[in-house]
Order: C-alpha cells, then structure tokens, then sequence
C-alpha cells in the first residue's frame, strides 16, 4: 500500500486517462460517441486456485476471479484509438474500491491511448499502454516498465505479468537507427509482493509475514516531478540486432526504508544497458547488461538503500523436434561497492551474496493437432540454492473455448532468498475462457 494517494474518485481516474490518452480537445462524450462504432472483441475468463500449504498469514484460496476483457480499436482520422479494460469479479477479495494504478478493483484499465504520426519518420502514442523493451524471457534487465509479480505468481495469465504505463512512447526511424523515447509523466511502480496475496520475508519481524504485516510505501507521485524517462536506440546488423538503452526514474519496487518512518521506499535510479539478439547454430542467441546506478547510495554505505548493481543475461531457444521447443538462460546479478555494503550492516544482519546466480529453462510441447500446449518454465539460483517452477497445460476445445490448468512451486534452504521466501504459496489453479 502506498501513503501517497489521490483522493480522485475511480470514475474520475477513468475520465482522466481517457483525457490523457487523447491528448487533443476532444469531449468525454465524443470520445464515448467515437467507441459506440466500434465492434468489440475480447472474453470471459473464469479461473480458481487454491494453496497446496496452509500458510497463517493468508487465505487457503490463492485465486477467484470472473474476468472479462473488451477491446477496440478505432480509426479516426490520420489517428488509432485503443482500448483495452478488464472488468473484474474477485471473490476472494473483501474490498471491490477501484486503484487503477495497483490493478485493484472492479476494472483494470489496460490500455486507452491513441497513435498518430506527426511526421513521415516518426509515430507517436499517448496514453495507457503496455511496454515491453530487452531480450529476456521473463528475466528483466533494460525493460523498466512496470511489472505485476502478484499475478504472475497466483496464477493468472502470463500477460498479466506486465502491468500499464501512463507514457508518451515516441518512435523515430531515421536511416541510421530505430530511437524509442518513453516518458512517464508521473512515477509507475511495479505491482509488487506487499503481503495482501503472497506471503513474504519480513526482515523487521525476522520471519515470514503476510496480511499481518502489509507493507506501507513512500511512493513517489507527484506529476512531472516524480517522472521517468527511457531511452532505447537500436539497428540491425545483418541477421542481428543490436541495442542501447538508458532510463532515469527510480527503482521499481521498495529497495528502501525511511528510517524514521519505517516506509518502504523507492530510491532514485538511473540505468545503462545494451543488447543483442540473432541467429545462431538453428536457433536464436540473445545477450543483455545493464548497469543499475543507486543514485542515492553511490558509495554502497548506506544499509537502508540498495547498492548499485551489474547485471548479465545471456539466452539462447530453438526448436529441438516437431512442435517440441526449448530455451535456456543464465542470470547474474553483481552487487557493486560490496566491502561498503557488507561494513554497513547492523550487527547479526544477513549479508546477501555479491553475486546472485539464476539458471531458467522453458519448455513447450504441442500436441493433437496443436491443440493442446504442455510448458514448463523454471528459475534456479545456484547461489541462494532456491527455485521456482511454473508448469501448465492449455487445451483449446473449440476455437472459442480454451481450458487451462497449472501451478506455482516455491522451494528453497533458507526462508529469506528471493524464492525460498514464497514456500508457503504454492498452489495450483484452473480455468476456463471462452473468446468473442
């Protein structure tokens, strides 16, 4: 939860990211006048999970929910208007309030933008949009847009992994390279483990919390003050292509504390990354790096900030027979100023490592016909000796109806790594989603 909130109503919040998205002196009732003409598509997803462990500080049910999606777009003029909204029935929750910005509520707003082009080189789009930069799968270094871990580990559908922006995304294609300039008016946070859904690992209590001990931020959030810019320049050489990537903002979950508070905080961050991706022995290579600059613990001294850090991935996925595909990646995290850091410590705190390794594999069957598609996605860390595995099966049995099941597994030596952490949570779901 965060102590920094508007006091707009939802129907208000509603209104203004539409004014937002249009960004042109258009009425809400024209606006409303332009969608009556659209022909929707989209579906109903209905989806349960329960926990496999009983866990103090949650409920047994890790997921229910009815969710329908609708979405249109619309052409007018020399401009695109989309929109994408979830609306949304969950009854595990005891609260259905409206937070556009955390994806609580009856509605999630995934997208409403429009796209025009003011020039022959360049497009524009304004508005709510999803964002997706880097070459990782689903391991993140250069994509600093806002992510939502709650769904990905209750078991929703990966796309709701990645959670909206309220950016201006401008895109220019001058013959030397593609530049991508991202702004955020105003600071947009992952939707991170706060202990409403998942339990966590509390270092104040020294044991695991959950509903009993919510975490309370001190978001940033005010317009174009508390910004964030992303930069993203990239070419082709031959069959390969290459990146560089920039971003000033902030970190994108708590990575520290107020002390006088005891608020979760999010310190300034600027980031500075390259990649490349390409053809290689019949499947595609891809390497990523990115160095995180704490800009408010250059010297690594201060314990209640995160160190800067550098950060490698490299991957690599091809098709080992008919319908079977596999991908590999290895993840390294490196904590800079680490003697700084480790000296800064209160005494008896556990020091995490300087190097952080993760190991992932994927993958991906389809059978009867491609039909039906059986996944397997796991991460494993070699240093903190923990891991998390992510199987599923999707049967498609009309071209409307998909069925789905699968599951979330947590393990881990210690209770304080990343994914030790979440033992407790593992659970498994189904669901049921038909497409119109």
């Amino acid at each position: 939860m965060n102590r920094c909130r508007s006091s707009i109503s939802p129907a208000g919040r509603v209104i203004g990211i539409t004014a937002l998205t249009l960004g042109m002196n258009l009425s809400v009732a024209s606006f409303a006048a332009e969608w009556a003409a659209v022909d929707m598509h989209g579906f109903a997803d209905i989806r349960g999970g329960i926990r496999t462990k009983t866990d103090p500080h949650e409920k047994d049910d890790s997921l229910g929910e009815a969710r329908v999606q609708l979405e249109g777009t619309r052409y007018v003029n020399a401009a695109t208007l989309q929109l994408r909204t979830d609306l949304l029935y969950d009854w595990t929750r005891n609260s259905f309030d409206v937070d556009l910005e955390e994806g609580r509520g009856w509605i999630d707003l995934r997208e409403a933008n429009i796209l025009f082009s003011p020039a022959a080189f360049a497009d524009v789009k304004m508005g709510r949009q999803i964002l997706t930069w880097g070459t990782g799968d689903l391991l993140f270094i250069n994509d600093l847009f806002p992510k939502d871990w709650q769904s990905f580990f209750i078991g929703r559908d990966e796309e709701y992994l990645k959670a909206p922006s309220d950016a201006a995304l401008v895109s220019m294609f001058p013959s030397w390279a593609n530049i991508d300039i991202a702004y955020m008016p105003r600071f947009d946070a992952d939707r991170s483990i706060s202990g409403e859904r998942i339990s966590y690992w509390n270092t104040m209590l020294g044991e695991r919390a959950g509903r009993n001990a919510i975490v309370e931020s001190d978001q940033p959030d005010d317009w174009f003050s508390d910004d964030e810019l992303a930069v993203r320049i990239s070419r082709n050489a031959g069959a390969y292509e290459l990146a560089a990537y920039g971003y000033h903002g902030f970190w994108k979950s708590p990575a520290g504390m107020d002390p006088l508070t005891f608020l979760a905080t999010y310190p300034e961050l600027n980031v500075y990354g390259a990649s490349v991706r390409g053809p290689l022995r019949g499947g595609i290579v891809s390497f990523e790096t990115g160095y995180y600059d704490s800009r408010e613990d250059t010297d690594g001294d201060d314990a209640l900030i995160r160190n800067s850090e550098a950060r490698f991935l490299v991957g690599y996925e091809r098709e080992l027979a008919r319908n079977f595909s596999a991908g590999v990646q290895y993840y390294l995290e490196h904590i800079a100023e680490y003697d700084s850091y480790r000296a800064s410590l209160p005494s008896g705190s556990r020091a995490a490592d300087e190097d952080r390794h993760v190991t992932t594999l994927r993958l991906t069957r389809q059978l009867l016909n491609q039909k039906m598609r059986l996944s397997l996605f796991t991460y494993f860390s070699p240093s903190d000796k923990d891991g998390y595995a992510r199987p599923s099966i999707t049967y498609k049995a009309t071209d409307s109806v998909q069925l789905s099941a699968g599951g979330n597994y947590f393990w881990g030596k210690e209770d304080h790594t990343f994914f030790g952490q979440f033992e407790e949570n593992n659970n498994v779901y189904a669901a049921v989603r038909y497409s119109f």
